[in-house]
């Protein structure tokens, strides 16, 4: 008496016959695919059906490559902040640096200009430092005996006078400014030739024109120069402009305050005149010279 196995464990055909039957098909679909194109639409069909299964089956891993690009991104960015920030800094540094330089180049053309301008011999000092004495207005400098400096010789910049050279060493010089309180100038006003003494007041923006009587001919704006009645300071050179005049009924001399046009505290150069500055000559007058010429009569 046969057995057979009940259909659920039936084999059906063989692997090989399964196998032949599947290359068949499949050479048959591609052979009518290509030839006369039979499964377009059902190849579009079939790849609009998967598409969500296709999403779906590569979310994890754009999911995870995002979160990798993410940190990635983020270290990326506080790295190249960091670097930027400090470049930053680097270039504000030398910013500044190189605008120094323009403002001393820009100085140093100006004193080159001023020693052909005043047509004498100078030498050119830096300025090293301010004096310890906060009650004073004095600077050293980087010229001493050794560059014929003498105590007494004025120092100029670009724009009038600074100072007064008051103390020398053999390779250093102290330069008392025109604001000290212990410095006085005697000065002409270009205007009309009124003579004058301008003493400091200890504050490097401020000077003051003494013993001038209230009714003197002095106004806003009018220029002061080195009148070099005292032998120290050579004629001509700027010194400064007068700001301020108060004249009060009950005071025999007026307040006359000026406003200094060199670069008392501005500027890291200045220039010490060592030579004694030319005068023009005056006009001669030819009828006297003529009247001089002539003999006198017996």
């Amino acid at each position: 008496m046969d057995h057979q196995p009940p259909p659920f464990f039936r084999t059906g055909p063989s692997p090989l016959a399964r196998l032949l039957i599947c290359s068949t098909l499949s050479l048959a679909f591609l052979v009518a695919d290509v030839r006369f194109n039979y499964l377009g639409a059902l190849r579009q069909v079939t790849a609009v059906v998967i598409y969500p299964l296709q999403r779906i089956a590569a979310a994890p891993a754009g999911i995870a490559r995002r979160i990798g690009d993410f940190f990635v991104t983020h270290g990326s960015l506080r790295a190249d902040y960091s670097r930027l920030t400090q470049e930053n800094f680097d270039n504000a540094a030398l910013l500044l640096q190189l605008k120094a330089l323009q403002a001393e180049n820009a100085q140093l053309r100006d004193l080159l200009a001023a020693r052909e301008r005043l047509g004498t011999e100078l030498v050119a000092a830096e300025v090293l430092y301010a004096a310890r004495d906060p009650f004073s207005r004095k600077v050293v400098i980087d010229k001493g005996s050794q560059d014929d400096i003498r105590a007494g010789q004025v120092a100029v910049d670009n724009r009038g006078v600074v100072g007064q050279v008051t103390r020398v060493y053999p390779w250093l010089s102290e330069v008392t400014l025109v604001t000290d309180k212990g410095q006085f100038v005697p000065v002409q006003n270009v205007r009309n030739g009124l003579r004058a003494v301008l003493s400091g007041t200890g504050s490097d923006g401020t000077l003051e024109l003494r013993f001038i009587p209230v009714n003197a001919d002095y106004q806003n704006g009018d220029e002061l120069v080195t009148s070099g009645i005292d032998g120290v300071y050579p004629p001509g050179l700027p010194v400064a402009r007068v700001t301020q005049i108060e004249r009060a009924a009950d005071q025999i001399f007026a307040r006359i305050t000026c406003t200094p046009l060199g670069g008392v505290a501005n500027h890291a150069h200045l220039l010490v005149v060592t030579g004694s500055r030319e005068l023009p000559p005056r006009p001669v007058d030819e009828k006297k010279q003529v009247r001089a010429k002539k003999p006198r009569k017996s």
